[in-house]
């Protein structure tokens, strides 16, 4: 990332951000910070305690949500559970198969009807709001399919996420019967996947969310430490947010790691919502935002590496590698011409060394980079890389002087759409949208 590493374009000094170091400290556990309040023992006892008995009866687990409502868990999910989880016979798996169903596209949905036997399927709906049109059009097909197949015990199947005592998925729930876990009044999606908004899905597919609250509690230790050498967080934030600065508007995320591969979708929604403001928090129209894109090791390299490295100068790259995979794979001595330098070694050699070499060759192309490196992929480092990433967007945002975290670009979206499918209240909202075009109507089945 510095000048003395990739020449004039790399940054020739790293400040301590004062301010927005101290902004972020001291808005810990308050406002909408209260995501840095870890869950203590107790409300992990009663997760596991309500998630364990669905965990050892369910056939599949499926979770309802989109955004922040999904994305980590899926991420949290594919990192810590068998790569083909799904796909092993019942006993290897010891665990429910795992459904994220985060679009309303309704050839997915019938898709997952066809697949799933409702009487072994559990549904975990989640919405802080309770008023996201898509996951409750998720829950409405959802639990009108329970309700045909098991009656009144349907209810059982169905457990809500939500803000306790407000919307209305809460109200139904309420009226139903359904098991309600509440979200932080100051927990926003994309920075609830350590609350329930994660733990309940992840436990009843057994995932050791006490290892992972672990190691967010150990990442929130030196996420919190004033020396800039210290704190990964702070130190990616400001080598981010200073490239930027000097053109590097793109911030690419690459693990070297199947594991790891939806960490970057994670990552992707906390730099872009957080970040991509209009205004900054002292009214001053600014338009600013460092644009996230998703990549993987090795498959990327064939795809997208030759702009990384060739293109425009407007990008900093972020690898994440894995030391110890949980696996080891020898390569084969076929003693074939042209094959025998890959004699002796593994696929884990292979891919670190394709790493290294990705950032070797952009690093001879004078184009920032930098590696984070887990020693394994476990409850404990995935928490710990969760909570980093978070930390690190909490510190850009202060950095940038923008609000972290609201999303008023995503809000007026919601919006349009409620008007459009005409919503009560929303009647203003569609006359604003048919006085710029008449175009804007649905078309009746």
């Amino acid at each position: 990332m510095m000048v003395d590493c990739i020449g004039s374009r790399g940054l020739d000094k790293v400040q301590f951000p004062a301010l927005a170091y101290q902004t972020v400290i001291e808005g810990l556990g308050k406002g909408w910070q209260e995501w840095s309040e870890l869950p203590s023992e107790a409300q992990l006892d009663e997760i596991i305690a309500f998630c364990d008995p669905i965990r050892k009866k369910a056939q599949s687990v499926v979770v309802l949500g989109i955004g922040g409502s999904a994305l980590g868990a899926a991420a949290v999910a594919n990192a810590l559970l068998h790569l083909r989880h799904n796909e092993l016979p019942e006993v290897k798996r010891n665990a429910p198969k795992f459904y994220v169903e985060d679009n309303i596209d309704p050839e997915r949905m019938q898709a997952l009807l066809d697949v799933i036997d409702l009487n072994r399927s559990y549904f975990i709906v989640i919405t802080k709001s309770g008023e996201t049109s898509e996951t409750l059009s998720q829950f409405l097909i959802a639990y009108d399919a329970l309700k045909n197949l098991l009656g009144d015990k349907a209810r059982e199947h169905i457990v809500a996420v939500t803000t306790i005592g407000k919307g209305t998925l809460y109200d139904i729930a309420v009226s139903e019967g359904f098991k309600i876990f509440g979200v932080g009044k100051g927990v926003g999606g994309r920075f609830s996947v350590l609350s329930p908004v994660g733990l309940v899905p992840l436990a009843c597919v057994g995932i050791d969310i006490k290892g992972l609250i672990a190691g967010a509690k150990k990442a929130a230790q030196y996420c919190t430490d004033s020396d800039l050498n210290v704190n990964i967080a702070l130190m990616m934030a400001v080598l981010n947010i200073e490239a930027y600065k000097k053109g590097c508007n793109i911030s690419v995320m690459m693990p070297y790691a199947d594991s790891l591969k939806y960490m970057s979708d994670f990552y992707a929604q906390l730099w872009g919502e957080s970040l991509g403001k209009k205004e900054a928090l002292s009214g001053e129209i600014v338009h600013v935002g460092q644009t996230p894109v998703k990549a993987l090791g090795v498959t990327d390299q064939h795809s997208q590496i030759q702009l990384y490295t060739e293109g425009p100068f407007d990008k900093v790259v972020t690898f994440l590698s894995v030391k110890c995979f949980r696996t080891k794979c020898e390569i084969p001595d076929d003693k074939k011409e042209g094959l025998s330098f890959l004699k002796g070694h593994t696929l884990n050699e292979l891919i670190d060394a394709e790493c290294k070499a990705t950032a070797f060759a952009l690093k001879k192309a004078e184009r920032p980079n930098m590696t984070l490196t887990l020693d394994s992929v476990t409850p404990q480092s995935v928490g710990e890389l969760i909570m980093i990433f978070m930390y690190q967007t909490a510190f850009a945002g202060a950095m940038l002087g923008v609000d972290t975290y609201n999303q008023p670009g995503v809000e007026e979206g919601k919006k349009a759409t409620f008007a459009m499918m005409g919503r009560i209240g929303y009647e203003d909202k569609y006359k604003e949208m048919t006085a710029v075009s008449g175009q804007y109507t649905i078309e009746r089945d």
